[in-house]
């Protein structure tokens, strides 16, 4: 991938436990400033001890990270103050109110209190309201914005988020997605890990598929899937499955929402099954997804 900006650089990077695991294996990043990027992978694939070894919290046993410009190992205090990270449990004081544990935030990394800064961040995150409330009193999507405005108090130019939309509704999560494109708007690199197709595919400039501690695939999400897909598919109701459709080979793959069929001849393909006597109860066409990507690199479908 080429970076003209890298505010992230990974070199050579390796991680192997005590125990013999290697988590990271060489791996080669670079992560452009100012964009959104994703980092994918089915559990235990790596994500989890990448991110940490970006901030510093994973002791790697080779290569070397740049975080804006500072190693996160010589330059530890410099190059976290660098990083914002909000990990997916909701870890907030349930007594403090809003205003106080933001402030407690930002003078954690040696800040001086700046109150038109943490009135500003509150404003973005719809949190001024807030700002006297208790975490305790507030709904779980109030308190993951909580939790970003802690990450965002000391001004990092990166930001973590590590599966930030799990748990809330379709209408909460577009918020969230809406979110997220304004902390780029304002300059920030957002980095996120997400187990939700529709997420990646709409919010990501660049995103990696990792497995097995490596790489597996890093781009675009269009351009990965022109790079690995040329058929589209002819979706099936799980009733319509047929001892017949045995005949299309391995171009029929059954999943947990319905059946699905590769092929890049739509039209030949649905007169093969209309000539196999199948009863069509419906059926939609549709182009390749991330989901396709994941099963096809790793063997898993993305949300498992």
């Amino acid at each position: 991938m080429n970076v003209q900006n890298p505010v992230i650089e990974v070199s050579d990077l390796c991680k192997t436990y005590d125990s013999g695991h290697r988590a990271l294996d060489n791996i080669q990043l670079n992560i452009e400033r100012g964009e959104i990027f994703a980092l994918l992978g089915p559990n235990g694939a790596g994500k989890t001890t990448l991110i940490g070894s970006i901030c510093g919290l994973v002791n790697f046993s080779e290569g070397k990270i740049l975080a804006d410009g500072f190693d996160v190992h010589k330059d530890y205090r410099q190059a976290r103050s660098r990083i914002g990270l909000v990990p997916q449990e909701l870890c907030t004081e349930s007594f403090e109110t809003v205003l106080a544990t933001v402030n407690f935030s930002r003078g954690l990394f040696g800040k001086a209190p700046d109150a038109a800064h943490i009135e500003g961040l509150l404003k973005d995150l719809s949190l001024w309201d807030k700002r006297d409330a208790r975490i305790l009193e507030l709904s779980g999507g109030m308190k993951r914005r909580v939790m970003i405005a802690k990450a965002l108090s000391h001004e990092p130019s990166i930001l973590f988020l590590d599966e930030p939309t799990t748990g809330l509704d379709p209408q909460s999560r577009r918020h969230f997605w809406s979110l997220i494109r304004t902390i780029k708007a304002r300059g920030k690199t957002v980095l996120l890990t997400t187990h939700y197709m529709e997420e990646a595919e709409l919010l990501c400039d660049q995103l990696i598929i990792m497995d097995k501690g490596n790489i597996i695939a890093e781009g675009s999400p269009q351009s990965l899937l022109r790079q690995h897909f040329k058929d589209s598919y002819i979706c099936l109701n799980r009733e319509d499955l047929d001892d017949d459709l045995a005949s299309l080979g391995s171009r029929v793959e059954v999943r947990e929402d319905g059946i699905a069929i590769a092929t890049s001849n739509v039209e030949k393909t649905l007169a093969e099954l209309v000539a196999l006597n199948i009863n069509l109860r419906s059926l939609r066409v549709r182009n390749p997804s991330l989901d396709d990507l994941f099963l096809k690199l790793t063997g898993h479908h993305l949300r498992e």
